[in-house]
C-alpha cells in the first residue's frame, strides 16, 4: 500500500513532464501482461490496474486522461502481444497504437468516476461499477475477430484460479473481468481518497461475498461418466519435407496408443498438409490406424480443397472405413496470420512481417461430429480449431448443441519459444468452465492439455520441449452452467451501467443551477429581440 501511495505522488509530479507522464502510462497499462503465462502472476491482476488508475485520477484535464487511456492501451497490447513482433516487425507498433485508442474513451471515464471531493460512499461505489463496466466495453468491442480477437482477456488471467473459474461458470470471462477490474478500482480508491476507504473496503467485501457466491452456486458439474481421449504431438518438425514428416511422425505416435482403449485420438492443427479427396492414399492410411487403435481419428486438413475454390482448415473425422463424412471449415481467421484485412490497403505487412500471402477461406457454420458412432454410446465432439478457442460464443454453442467434449487443435510452433503456447493453452481452462464440458487441446508443438468441465486440468501436460502421445481420462459432465443457459450477459449489465451513469450525469447538468454572476440571457419577445422594438 505504501509503494501505491507513493506512486500517487510520481504520478503527481509527472504532470509537468508530458514524456514522463507518456512513459509512466504505457509502463502502467504493460504491468497486467505479467498475469497471464508465461509469468502466471495471476495475484498480481488484482492490483496490477491500480497505478494505471492512480495516474488517470491525477491527470490535469479529462484530454490529458484520454491519452494517458490511449498510451496504457498501447502498452497492454503490446505487452499482451510481444510476441508477434518476429512476424508483425514494426507493424505491431501500429496495430497495439490503433487498439490503444479503445482505452481513450475508458481514461475519460476513469478519470471522471475517481477524481474530485468529497467522495461519497455513493459515488465510491458508482466508480467501482462505471470503472469496471467501462473496461469491459473496451473488451467487447476489441474481441471482433477483425480487430483482433478476445486475446489477452484480463479476466483470462485467472485461468487456474477455482474460485474464478466457478464465476465464470456464471457468465463468462466477462464476469472475471468485470471481478478483477472492481477490485483495483476499490483498492485505487483506498489508496489515494482517504475519505473513500471505508466505502472502497465495501465494495471488496462485495466482490469477495460474490466469488463466495459463486463457490457455492450453482453446483459443480456433474459427473456422467468418462471417455479416453488420446493426444499426439508429434513437436517441431520444419524443412521442405515437414508436412510429410509430421505426418509420419503423427502415424508412429498414434501406433503406440494401441491397446490403451482410447474413444477418440486427435491430432493438431495443420497436420495433414493435403485433401483426402485428392490423396486417398492418406485417407487409407489414416484409416488402417483408427482400425489399429480401434478409435476414430479427428485430424486437421490445411489444404485448398477440391470441391470448393481456396484453402480451408479443417477439422475431419477419420474412422476404420475413411473419412467419416464429419467435417468442420475453420470459421474464424487469424488476422494477418491466415488472411490481411482489407488486403488492398494493408497487403504491404506480408513485405515486412510474416503475414498471409494468400487468404484462407471461411466456414459456414459450426459442426457437433458423433464420433463412435457404431458403438453403444456415441460421443458428440464440438471442434474449434486454433484461435476459435479463444472466443467464448463458440464454445457455448457447441455446448448448447449438444457437445459433451469441446476438442482444441492448435499450432503454436512458430512462436514456439514464446508466451504464446502457454497463453493459448489456458483459455481451454476457461472454456471448459464456461460451458461446463471438458476441453482438450491438441497441438503440434506444445503445449497439449486436457481439463475437466470444471477448468481443473486432467494429467500432465505435453510440453513445448517434445513429441509425444498420451492418452487422458476425460470426466463428461451433464449439466449446464448459467453461462451457457443465458450467455454474455455482463455485456449487458456493463452496458446498463454505462447508460445509467451518462442518463443521471445529464439529468444533474439540466438541473444544475448558473453559477453565482453568470448573467441571464436576454429574453426573446413575440414581436423581436429584447432591448429591440417591434415593427
Amino acid at each position: 500500500m505504501r509503494l501505491l501511495a507513493e506512486h500517487g505522488e510520481v504520478a503527481a509530479r509527472l504532470r509537468s513532464s508530458r514524456w514522463g507522464r507518456g512513459a509512466a502510462a504505457v509502463l502502467a497499462g504493460a504491468l497486467p501482461a505479467l498475469a497471464f503465462p508465461a509469468p502466471s502472476l495471476w495475484w498480481l491482476a488484482y492490483v496490477a490496474l491500480v497505478p494505471w488508475l492512480l495516474l488517470l485520477r491525477a491527470a490535469p484535464t479529462g484530454r490529458r486522461a484520454a491519452l494517458d487511456g490511449w498510451l496504457g492501451g498501447t502498452g497492454f497490447m503490446l505487452a499482451v502481444h510481444h510476441w508477434l513482433m518476429p512476424n508483425l516487425h514494426v507493424f505491431l507498433l501500429v496495430l497495439a497504437a490503433l487498439l490503444g485508442l479503445l482505452w481513450a474513451p475508458w481514461g475519460w471515464l476513469a478519470r471522471e468516476a475517481l477524481r474530485g471531493a468529497p467522495m461519497s460512499w455513493g459515488r465510491a461505489g458508482a466508480a467501482c461499477a462505471v470503472v469496471p463496466s467501462g473496461w469491459l466495453m473496451v473488451e467487447a468491442v476489441r474481441s471482433w475477430e477483425g480487430l483482433g480477437g478476445p486475446w489477452g482477456l484480463l479476466g483470462a488471467s485467472q485461468w487456474q484460479v477455482a474460485p474464478a473459474l466457478r464465476v465464470a461458470a456464471l457468465g463468462g470471462v466477462w464476469s472475471v473481468t468485470l471481478l478483477v477490474v472492481a477490485v483495483n478500482t476499490a483498492v485505487a480508491l483506498f489508496v489515494a481518497v482517504p475519505p473513500a476507504r471505508t466505502a472502497a473496503v465495501a465494495a471488496l467485501a462485495v466482490c469477495a461475498v460474490t466469488t463466495g457466491s459463486a463457490w457455492v452456486w450453482p453446483a459443480p458439474p456433474e459427473p456422467v461418466g468418462t471417455v479416453r481421449i488420446g493426444v499426439v504431438q508429434p513437436g517441431v518438425i520444419g524443412g521442405p519435407d515437414g508436412p510429410a514428416l509430421r505426418f509420419s511422425r503423427g502415424e508412429e505416435l498414434t501406433r503406440s496408443l494401441a491397446g490403451r482403449d482410447a474413444d477418440l485420438v486427435v491430432w493438431g492443427e495443420s497436420s495433414v498438409g493435403a485433401d483426402l479427396a485428392t490423396r486417398p492414399d492418406l485417407a487409407d492410411r489414416l484409416a488402417e490406424l483408427s482400425r489399429h487403435v480401434g478409435a476414430e481419428v479427428l485430424v486437421n486438413v490445411d489444404a485448398r480443397r477440391s470441391d470448393l475454390p481456396g484453402i480451408y482448415k479443417s477439422s475431419v473425422l477419420v474412422g476404420p472405413g475413411g473419412p467419416t463424412g464429419d467435417r468442420y471449415d475453420k470459421m474464424r481467421l487469424v488476422p494477418f496470420g491466415e488472411y490481411v484485412p482489407a488486403r488492398a490497403v494493408l497487403g504491404w505487412a506480408t513485405s515486412v512481417g510474416r503475414a498471409a500471402d494468400e487468404d484462407r477461406r471461411r466456414g459456414t457454420a459450426q459442426v457437433v461430429m458423433t464420433a463412435g458412432g457404431g458403438g453403444e454410446r456415441p460421443l458428440l465432439v464440438g471442434p474449434l480449431v486454433c484461435f476459435e478457442s479463444a472466443f467464448p460464443d463458440m464454445s457455448r454453442r457447441l455446448a448448447r448443441d449438444g457437445a459433451q467434449v469441446l476438442v482444441a487443435q492448435s499450432a503454436t510452433s512458430t512462436f514456439q519459444d514464446s508466451w504464446a503456447p502457454g497463453q493459448h493453452v489456458s483459455l481451454a481452462a476457461l472454456r471448459a468452465a464456461e460451458t461446463g464440458r471438458p476441453v482438450v487441446h491438441a497441438t503440434l508443438t506444445g503445449v497439449s492439455a486436457v481439463y475437466g468441465p470444471d477448468g481443473s486440468r486432467i494429467g500432465a501436460p505435453l510440453g513445448t520441449d517434445r513429441g509425444a502421445a498420451a492418452v487422458y481420462e476425460v470426466p463428461l459432465a451433464g449439466t449446464t452452467t448459467p453461462y451457457v443457459r443465458f450467455g454474455d450477459w455482463p455485456l449487458w449489465a456493463a452496458l446498463a451501467v454505462l447508460a445509467g451513469t451518462a442518463g443521471a450525469a445529464g439529468a444533474r447538468a439540466v438541473r444544475r443551477p448558473p453559477a453565482p454572476g453568470t448573467p441571464a440571457r436576454p429574453a426573446r419577445t413575440v414581436r423581436g429581440s429584447a432591448g429591440r422594438p417591434g415593427r
